[in-house]
């Protein structure tokens, strides 16, 4: 199969899960699927609703059954197809999750449209922190530090 036919197979994978999470009432109108080497690791439709969980976001999931399947918190080699361009919390596990590419099919403005819209928190992200609409605080900073020193320090210590 030639690899513009593989990337649609995927992306329509992702798609139909979208579509599914809406006529099942599984969730939110979104799908991802993880694929590594040609094949599919995991798919996810969105659980925000269905889970009562916030971050369940369809992305979000699908990262966590990859890496639970492949037993290692690092996605390199893998390429995520979604639904929908990535929501900040998405975009930013994918890169913590080091996926190599993300093929997306709506955009943030597609999802905007009909009232999933992520503006502000873009706008949010560049505000000082003393400005955004949620009060952020500091709170016990040098007790908060020795883990990081005992992190430094530690042997065992896994970066990622």
């Amino acid at each position: 199969m030639k690899t513009e036919q593989l990337h649609n197979k995927f992306m329509r994978m992702a798609i139909a899960m979208s579509e599914k999470n809406v006529l099942e009432s599984l969730g939110g109108p979104f799908g991802a699927v993880v694929v590594k080497d040609g094949k599919v690791i995991a798919k996810s439709g969105n659980k925000v609703t269905t889970t009562n969980d916030p971050t369940a976001h369809a992305e979000v999931s699908a990262i966590r059954m990859a890496c639970k399947k492949l037993q290692n918190f690092d996605l390199q080699g893998c390429v995520i197809y979604t639904s929908c361009e990535p929501c900040p919390m998405c975009l930013s596990a994918i890169y913590w999750a080091r996926i190599d590419t993300i093929y997306y099919a709506n955009t943030k403005a597609d999802a905007a449209a009909i009232g999933f819209d992520d503006q502000f928190i873009y706008e949010e992200i560049e505000k000082p922190m003393h400005l955004r609409k949620v009060p952020v605080n500091q709170l016990l900073r040098n007790e908060a530090s020795q883990a990081f020193k005992l992190w430094d320090g530690s042997v065992m210590k896994v970066s990622y």
